[in-house]
Formats: C-alpha cells, structure tokens, sequence
C-alpha cells in the first residue's frame, strides 16, 4: 500500500469540532446520553453487571449479529459483520478486495474514506460525478460513461454526504444491472439509510446482487457514533477474506458495546424516527434561513441524511471564512475543499434545534460581513477594469 493520503475531512473535525461552541459542519444526528439510552431501550443494570469482559468473536458477538441479521439479512447472520464503525469496514473490505492497477468507480464529491483506501493501494479511480446543476443527483447516463468491462468495483453512498442527495428505486435497480454486468462489486454505504424526507427508503441491494457489499453504522442516523460500531454486510466468501484482514487490526469488539449495539438495533425505527423528525424540523428551518439571505447562500436541498452541501456565490475564500467563523464566531462548518469543492461548505442540520437555530444567526451575520467585502472588491475591480480571481 502505498502512503495513505491526509484524510483533510478527519484533520478539520480535528482541528475544531472540539473548540467551537456550535457544530453545523457534522453529518449526525443529536447524539443520545447513557440516561436517555437506557430508558428508550429498556436496559436493567442487572444486564449490563452481568457482563464478563471477555475476548469476543472475530464476526462479531452473537447477539449483535443476529440483531443486524434480523433487521437486513431476513435473520441470515452468515452475512453480517460488526466492525468498529463503518470505516473500519471500508477499510477492510478495499484491503482485501483491491489490488494495484484496479478501476474504482466511485462518487464526485465523495466522503473521504471511500476513496482515499483505494487510492493509497494503488487503485486507478474514476469519477461518476453529482452535478450541482442537476441539483447533485446521480444520472446513470454519467454511471454508464464510467463504469465498463474493466470496473473492478463501484462504490456509492445514498443518501449521499456530503450533499444529500439520492437516486429512487428504479435507479437502485438500474446500477445494480450495470454493476452486475460488467461483473464489479458494489460497495453501498448506507450510513443515512433510514434519513430520508420524500421517499421511502431504500433497500439494501446486498440481498439483490451476490457481489454487494453493504456497510451500516450507528454513528449517523442512529446518534450513537462514541460506541464506534457498524457493520458490513456480504457473501460469507467475501467477509472470509476481511477477517484475515481485520486478524492484524482489531480483532473484534468489546462486549460492552456489542450490548448496547444489539439493543439499539432491536429498536431502530423508535431510536431513527425521533432524529429523523428532529430533522425534519431544522430542515425547514433551513430552507427559510436560506431563502432569507437573498442569494447569498445556493444549495440543493437534500432529498436524505442531515447535510447540505451549501454555496457561498460572494464568499471569495470559503476554506478561510470557515476558519474565521470556527475561531470568532465559534461555530463549525466543513469548508468543500474537504471534498474537492472550493465554494461549497457542508452544513449539518441533525443537531439540536436551539442551537441549530442560534448557529445559523451566526452565520447568515458572517455572510452578510463577507459579501460586503465581495461586492467593495468587485466595485474595485470594475473601476480598475480588471478581473477578479478565477472562481469568485
């Protein structure tokens, strides 16, 4: 493997997610406390002393796995894995899936991990973008241009981070036929799954396709990302192939947290039906707060997940007015460079609803600030007759 690239996404929630006072850059839902945890699910303490911390299986415990197996695989545990988040998975599965020289088709934007693994292997990728004039929704006319004979896999998240956009069931059903045919896996990363607002969620295509690969995690919808546990889903072949992976890794999970997974999988829908109708609700705080700025801020509204990848159209650097924002007004957006997009930010809107509401004041007050400056340089420059920098 070659040396892994900055993972810039980490290296930013790193250098302020813990210093800000309000988070809007964060693609989770409010996070729940030990205390809320135990009444929703109906945990005894009796359960929890009754733990011994003993080594537990490679897979997974059992009783974690066949929660997961119970809720996607028709109560099939053969194909279920539990890893320590998602990215544990990704990890695994590009490791021992992908050799140097392989055609990766994977999303533009992308989240980071989903193609920085591959990247470093030696991987050649290819970019299926998301328009942002198509309002980043994924045509399968731009699928097909990229994925062909030599496709060793494809990789996509739906609903999509950081955009959160989405393709429907025939279009689900579509990629799949064009996976199959030219003979790739299909890595599906279905961390937003259950937060979607229009349409029903969709299925799990790891039942449909015997070369897909699905990845879960309780960290986005769930609003338990300190357990640090997901879950993959595939042919027993292919987690066969993880596990001599993971033998040089992690290992396996605590029981502790294997507890607590199984239990919030168990009641999925009570725990994803309250943020998602959170969401719901600071979705449509958003929407007004962006029809409020008068053109200041574009966007497209995101059919599933809790982010936005929004536009700043008179913000001349956003990286640096993510910075100053972070430092003065103490509140954290994600800039697009993150992602390769250098007017864009990802907002996260899954946060709790007084705070979402007063970051946003803080923000639309910054905007106003930067476009002040935006429309004083362009006046300058018209008066120079000269052009303002590429991309402003």
């Amino acid at each position: 493997m070659y040396p892994l690239p900055t993972a810039l996404l980490e290296d930013w929630m790193r250098r302020y997610y813990f210093r800000v006072e309000l988070d809007l850059g964060s693609s989770g839902v409010q996070d729940w406390s030990m205390a809320e945890l135990r009444e929703l699910l109906e945990i005894d303490y009796s359960e929890i002393d009754a733990l011994v911390f003993h080594d537990s299986e490679t897979l997974g415990g059992a009783g974690l796995r066949q929660a997961i197996a119970e809720r996607w695989t028709h109560g099939d545990v053969n194909r279920v894995m539990a890893t320590h988040g998602s990215t544990e998975a990704n990890f695994l599965v590009m490791t021992a899936l992908l050799r140097p020289g392989d055609e990766v088709v994977v999303l533009d934007p992308c989240y980071p991990q989903l193609f920085a693994i591959a990247e470093a292997i030696g991987c050649h990728l290819k970019r299926w973008p998301l328009r942002w004039e198509r309002g980043f929704c994924g045509s399968l006319d731009d699928a097909r241009a990229v994925i062909g004979e030599k496709t060793r896999m494809v990789v996509v998240n739906f609903p999509h981070n950081p955009t959160g956009a989405s393709i429907s069931a025939d279009e689900q059903i579509e990629l799949i036929d064009l996976v199959s045919r030219a003979g790739a896996y299909l890595i599906w990363d279905g961390a937003f799954a259950d937060l979607t607002f229009d349409t029903p969620k969709l299925p799990d295509p790891v039942l449909m396709y015997d070369r897909a690969i699905s990845m879960g995690t309780l960290s986005k919808a769930y609003g338990l990302p300190g357990l640090r546990v997901g879950w993959c889903l595939a042919s027993p072949e292919t987690l066969a192939k993880m596990v001599t992976v993971r033998d040089y890794l992690t290992l396996h999970l605590s029981p502790l947290v294997e507890l607590l997974a199984a239990k919030a999988i168990a009641k999925a829908d009570l725990l994803t039906g309250l943020r998602l109708a959170q969401a719901r609700h600071n979705l449509g705080i958003l929407d007004r707060w962006i029809a409020m700025q008068d053109g200041r801020v574009e966007w497209a509204r995101p059919r599933g997940g809790v982010t936005a990848f929004v536009r700043f159209p008179q913000v001349m650097d956003v990286e640096a007015f993510c910075i100053d924002l972070a430092e003065t007004e103490r509140v954290m957006l994600v800039p697009g460079t993150c992602f390769g997009y250098h007017k864009h930010a990802r907002l996260g809107f899954g946060g709790p609803t007084p705070a979402f509401e007063e970051g946003l004041r803080r923000v639309g007050g910054a905007i106003a600030a930067a476009a002040g400056k935006f429309v004083a340089a362009r006046a300058r420059a018209d008066k120079a007759h000269v052009a303002l920098p590429k991309g402003i």
